[in-house]
């Protein structure tokens, strides 16, 4: 790789990158250039996550059944390299906010910054990508994948930094100097958060108390009362470190307990 000019990244700490895409969609192409990149011009090291690697590991060919363990050791491989002052990329379809909220969370539990980036190839080119590299994806799963998308902006947390349709980019290099550039700045701004005060520490144990009742109220989580009880402990103690307003508690204790009770499928 020859560049016009020396270029440096200081990145303050090690943070996680999130990819998100269809499959076939050019991710880890993207993944790859960024890790080129990142490793020539910082002192950080790159560890692409690519479930692709850990499928082969676990069956010779692609096999539905098999995604839930495929993507238990993708999250641990995450979580290992974040701990090890390394930077993850999670070369991963992540197509599901749900699958995105685990990944943040890891990130959280670290005190990292994380940043989705969508890989927003059209559908229609994936498929043509897929049969030209020999459909070691169904054309079925990709469609199904496809339909499912989760798309984002419906939490605050779930909003892209980038945006990218690798069918579009002439100069992959060029756009991931620009990439890092914006995330060098974005990786040195401080997160201030400030102690919670009585009056807030108060709001949050009725505002999480009152959407407890509530689930409880349906016929669906009657059967889940003691285990909804333990995640808001565990959301108290654990997870409300980066909120601080009513309506921001309301939307990520809801979603927090939805996903962890398991009612957005994986």
């Amino acid at each position: 790789m020859k560049m016009k000019s020396p270029i440096k990244f200081n990145f303050p700490d090690n943070f996680l990158i999130i990819l998100a895409g269809f499959p076939a969609s050019g991710k880890s192409t993207l993944a790859k250039e960024l890790k080129l990149i990142i490793e020539k011009c910082s002192v950080r090291s790159v560890k692409i996550v690519d479930p692709d690697l850990i499928r082969s590991e676990i069956a010779p060919r692609f096999d539905f059944k098999l995604e839930q363990k495929v993507r238990k050791r993708h999250l641990e491989l995450i979580e290992i390299s974040l701990s090890n002052g390394i930077i993850p990329i999670s070369d991963d379809l992540n197509y599901y906010s749900s699958m995105r909220h685990q990944l943040k969370e890891i990130a959280e539990r670290l005190n990292k910054k994380f940043f989705i980036i969508h890989v927003s190839t059209p559908f229609e080119t994936c498929l043509s990508w897929n049969n030209v590299r020999g459909n070691p994806i169904p054309n079925s799963v990709i469609k199904k994948i496809h339909k499912k998308f989760d798309y984002f902006h419906r939490y605050q947390w779930d909003t892209p930094v980038f945006k990218i349709d690798m069918s579009k980019v002439d100069n992959l290099e060029s756009y991931v100097i620009d990439l890092l550039n914006s995330l060098d700045l974005k990786s040195k701004e401080e997160n201030v958060i400030s102690p919670i005060s009585d009056n807030f520490a108060q709001k949050l144990d009725v505002v999480t108390r009152q959407i407890v009742s509530e689930f409880l109220q349906s016929q669906n989580y009657q059967k889940s009362k003691k285990k909804i009880l333990k995640l808001r402990k565990l959301y108290l103690k654990e997870h409300v470190k980066n909120v601080r307003s009513q309506e921001k508690i309301e939307e990520d204790f809801t979603y927090f307990l939805k996903t962890n009770l398991k009612t957005n499928k994986i």
